[in-house]
């Protein structure tokens, strides 16, 4: 242990500690005594100290009014207190002046000296140890990854990828960053090729695939409806896997949470995602209904989602459920509309289910592509995740939540499709007509490059809409993103390293839901 770690113990009996703190001494730590708070605070002011082990009852000064005085002459300098007392009142005090740990005497070195290793060394601790079981987990995942996979095991991969993401940036310094994103690319080109072989059977054998945007209502909303349940549906455009798990321990301080997970449909994008979550239906079927949504020519692609409430109050038919009241539904495009919704969800309390579409996260996606500034704060997608929570924690949804937890309901909350950092463009051949999305195009006679983007020539076999007899669909693999032939050079530039969706990664299409019960 390195001897730049240095402590000191304050206690009026400190001649009685001398075997604790020659204990310690031969571990390397440098550790000077003091026999009141007097003392200590004046040792304090003069030398520098990694850590303070304090007692409370002292004569004179006694250890809470010195914890004061040490946390305004250094208010980073973590103290320990040390009590004889377990009274409650007194533990309350000490961390309300900020106490960072405490123990009970008697004490024996053992305790003493795994407080001090959890606040001195607990990052290299953990960094020792991530560093340990990371090369453990990607040893086991490399060996499945040539194996056979079901889509269970995909849904596996992802959540742990995702977990390491989280992991590792605590950790900035750890060093994996990487050989994360190489097998992050890796498993991406993997997850690709598993998609395009078996992505037709999903969407016409329901008995052969996972679930997907078609069934998330009926597998996690229906079923507390027909028990008689309130419901309140959250679905947040565009939120990843990764976003929800950084976000879940605020949640669950407020409920108990079961999260499970579905696969979004391609195009993984709003206009067909996300209507299918709230239809039940594929997109071809949406268009047979609903032709208006799907006119050719079409500018505005959120447009298409203009019928979400009659699309849930159809499929909530078709699944024999009737609502008394009817259900509300709700749309939150800004800060207003949130703090509106977090104003007058208690006048909601008679509604059976009330469904919310957030787009805050997807306005941010967008945003960001467009802003020096938004690229700046958020710079890669842990910088981006961190901005997410930051809006979450502060948001009218948060709000809205803390309020429902109150009550006797239950919550739903799922994404109709995640984000990708597009790092690399790839050539689609199309006619000037051709969508403009970046990640996915649909027009006539489309063509692109087989190992970067799956080409689908026959859209109806797909459950996708058609609109000329050469219509095919264009969807890009990994994190590629289309560019035009031309200027293809200047598009690259222009685009790299903007999130992107649409597309076949699994970040775009393992999502959570999550079924929130108030504690």
């Amino acid at each position: 242990m390195p001897e730049t770690n240095s402590i000191l113990w304050v206690d009026d009996e400190i001649d009685h500690l001398e075997s604790h703190m020659m204990f310690l001494r031969e571990r390397g730590y440098l550790v000077s005594g003091a026999t009141s708070g007097d003392e200590a605070l004046e040792l304090i002011a003069n030398n520098r100290y990694d850590l303070v082990l304090l007692d409370e009852m002292m004569t004179g000064r006694d250890g809470l009014s010195t914890l004061e005085e040490i946390k305004h002459i250094a208010p980073n300098l973590p103290v320990v207190m040390v009590t004889k007392s377990e009274e409650e009142h007194l533990m309350e005090q000490a961390i309300g002046k900020k106490i960072d740990d405490y123990l009970t005497k008697p004490v024996n070195p053992s305790q003493i000296l795994s407080v001090i290793k959890r606040h001195l060394h607990s990052g290299k601790i953990q960094t020792e140890h991530l560093s340990r079981q990371y090369a453990a987990d990607l040893a086991q995942l490399q060996q499945r990854l040539y194996g056979p996979m079901a889509w269970g095991d995909w849904i596996d991969v992802h959540l742990k990828l995702s977990q390491w993401d989280l992991d590792i940036a605590r950790f900035p310094n750890l060093g994996l960053d990487d050989i994360r994103l190489e097998h992050h690319r890796q498993w991406s080109a993997e997850f690709g090729k598993y998609v395009e072989r078996n992505y037709l059977d999903w969407v016409n054998d329901a008995a052969a695939r996972p679930p997907l945007s078609v069934d998330v209502v009926p597998r996690w909303v229906a079923p507390h409806l027909k028990a008689g349940r309130q419901v309140f549906f959250f679905v947040i455009d565009c939120m990843s896997l990764d976003q929800w798990l950084h976000i879940e321990p605020e949640v669950a301080e407020y409920f108990n949470v079961r999260r499970e997970h579905y696969f979004s449909i391609l195009p993984s994008a709003t206009p067909f995602s996300r209507n299918a979550i709230f239809s039940g239906l594929y997109p071809a079927d949406v268009k047979r209904l609903h032709p208006e949504l799907w006119q050719i020519g079409s500018k505005d692609e959120y447009s298409r989602n203009r019928l979400e409430r009659q699309l849930l109050d159809e499929q909530l038919a078709r699944l024999g459920i009737r609502l008394k009241p009817e259900a509300k539904y709700v749309k939150v495009l800004d800060q207003e509309e949130g703090d509106r919704l977090a104003k007058k969800v208690g006048t909601y309390a008679n509604a059976p289910l009330l469904s919310v579409v957030y787009n805050f996260v997807d306005n941010l996606t967008h945003g960001r592509s467009e802003s020096e500034l938004l690229r700046e704060l958020a710079p890669d997608q842990g910088a981006f995740r961190d901005l997410m929570k930051t809006w979450f924690t502060n948001s009218s949804w948060f709000k809205v939540l803390r309020q429902l937890a109150r009550q006797d309901c239950v919550v739903v909350v799922t994404s109709d499709h995640g984000s990708i950092l597009g790092t690399r463009g790839t050539v689609a051949r199309a006619r000037k007509d051709s969508s403009t999305n970046l990640r996915y195009k649909y027009g006539d006679n489309l063509n692109g490059e087989p190992k970067e983007s799956m080409l689908i020539r026959n859209p109806e076999e797909y459950r996708l809409p058609t609109f000329t007899i050469s219509t095919s669909y264009l969807i890009a693999k990994e994190d590629f993103f289309f560019v035009y032939p031309t200027q293809f050079n200047e598009y690259q530039r222009r685009f790299a390293g903007t999130f992107q969706h649409g597309g076949i990664s699994l970040p775009e299409m393992v999502l959570p839901v999550a079924t929130l019960e108030p504690r």
